[in-house]
């Protein structure tokens, strides 16, 4: 949120309210409309309103922190536009910073676009480093230097996280033969993806009829390269995704389990993904905080209870977003005081108690909210620390302005063709052609 695609989390992703939800791609507006055309500074009482454009339910409102900032400032009315799908709000939302108009005065951007916004509009963007009440420090150093520029320009602060970590079927598990304490489980991979993969080997000699072991190929190589330093590009902006060995080993373990059957053949937040956690297809997905809402979004009742949340091989992250406030929106100063106290960490842990939008203000981490975190689908599980530790694991990654193309191609056009008896060759060959035609357009 995520939480998240976003693309990683490019689907709709169902919001849990009170337990880990989704974050940041359940929606509920249209998706057909570009409604950021700028809203009224106030009403017929006198009162500012702050407008904010979003994709999704990211969660303020269902969390109550819209009504509770305004009460605290009663001058202030709060007015959220959201886009269902971040695929149809950031085109709108680039459009707007290109010509500098339309904007609201918030605006949303999720971690995939970033690094685009932070190198070619951040001058449409107030400096939120120097907006009052804001102090770098509350904030993981990885998810700051994001959103900031070479020269020092911070132009959004951090809302959540999505530090990765395996959520696994408890009852699949123990039929395979496998353990099931959290721990334990963890232990069994921990400190290489490809310990995953020999885990995954073990799961299908004694699976359950009709099940995989991982949900999707491309679900595997998100995790995997989301633990990464370096993917698409390097710290100097060039695109090295074809020459990055990290990137090709994270495509050929990812080939090598699709062509042992060890992950479905299944592109995540399609219909047939959709229905296959409905019918309990699998036994193990990797799992940010939000992927639990996507769980508990397509599941049936009798599922609650019966996964378990396990660290991840290596430390990584999926998804995230960031708020920020353009220069020509109507209330600018209003705005800025507004998303600083929208983000700090006091809300985070409010946030992230009601939507799991798993917060970015390390301070948290040790906030009730937090450590004592359970999940429906978990059960008594205690799994805040998890996610925490994930979070505190995850590499400062350069993220380059196209990584989310990169990563499509990579999953619906590469990795996924491994699923239908292609080689890792010819699968690879197919990812790369794509995006190499997209990146020239």
């Amino acid at each position: 949120m995520r939480a998240r695609i976003r693309t990683a989390r490019k689907a709709m992703v169902l919001a849990a309210v009170a337990s880990l939800g989704a974050g940041l791609l359940a929606g509920c507006a249209d998706d057909g409309g570009d409604d950021n055309s700028g809203s009224p500074s106030g009403d017929s009482n006198g009162k500012t309103t702050i407008s904010v454009g979003l994709f999704g339910t990211m969660g303020f409102k269902e969390a109550g922190l819209y009504a509770e900032y305004e009460k605290l400032n009663p001058k202030i009315k709060i007015a959220e536009n959201s886009v269902q799908r971040n695929e149809n709000y950031y085109p709108a939302l680039l459009n707007h910073l290109t010509t500098n108009s339309g904007l609201l005065d918030v605006q949303a951007v999720e971690v995939a676009n970033i690094a685009e916004v932070t190198s070619t509009q951040a001058d449409k963007l107030e400096d939120m480093s120097k907006a009052p009440g804001v102090d770098k420090s509350k904030w993981l150093d990885w998810k700051w230097q994001q959103a900031t520029t070479k020269d020092g320009k911070t132009i959004g602060l951090g809302t959540d996280v999505g530090p990765m970590a395996i959520c696994y079927r408890t009852d699949l598990f123990k039929q395979a033969g496998l353990p099931t304490d959290p721990a334990e489980v963890g232990k069994l991979w921990a400190g290489d993806w490809a310990k995953l993969v020999q885990v995954g080997e073990r799961y299908k000699a004694k699976a359950p009829k009709g099940t995989y072991f991982m949900d999707s190929p491309g679900g595997l190589i998100q995790a995997v390269l989301g633990s990464e330093k370096e993917k698409f590009y390097n710290s100097s902006g060039e695109v090295i995704y074809k020459t990055n060995p990290a990137v090709k080993a994270a495509f050929d373990l990812t080939a090598d389990a699709a062509k042992k059957g060890l992950v479905q053949s299944e592109t995540q937040f399609q219909p047939g993904w959709n229905s296959s956690i409905a019918n309990n297809k699998f036994a193990a997905i990797a799992c940010p905080p939000w992927m639990l809402g996507t769980i508990k979004g397509y599941s049936k009742p009798d599922a609650a209870g019966k996964w378990a949340v396990a660290t991840a091989p290596k430390g990584g992250n999926w998804g995230g977003t960031f708020l920020t406030v353009p220069k020509s929106g109507k209330n600018v100063k209003e705005a800025q005081k507004f998303v600083a106290w929208l983000t700090a960490p006091e809300q985070q842990a409010k946030l992230f108690k009601v939507q799991a939008s798993f917060p970015s203000a390390p301070s948290t981490y040790t906030m009730p909210e937090v450590t004592g975190a359970t999940n429906e689908m978990t059960g008594d599980q205690k799994i805040g620390p998890v996610f925490a530790e994930a979070a505190k694991a995850a590499p400062e990654q350069v993220i380059g302005p196209k990584d989310q193309i990169i990563m499509q191609g990579l999953t619906d056009n590469g990795v996924i063709l491994a699923t239908k008896g292609k080689s890792a060759k010819e699968a690879w060959d197919s990812a790369t052609k794509t995006i190499d035609n997209k990146l020239d357009q």
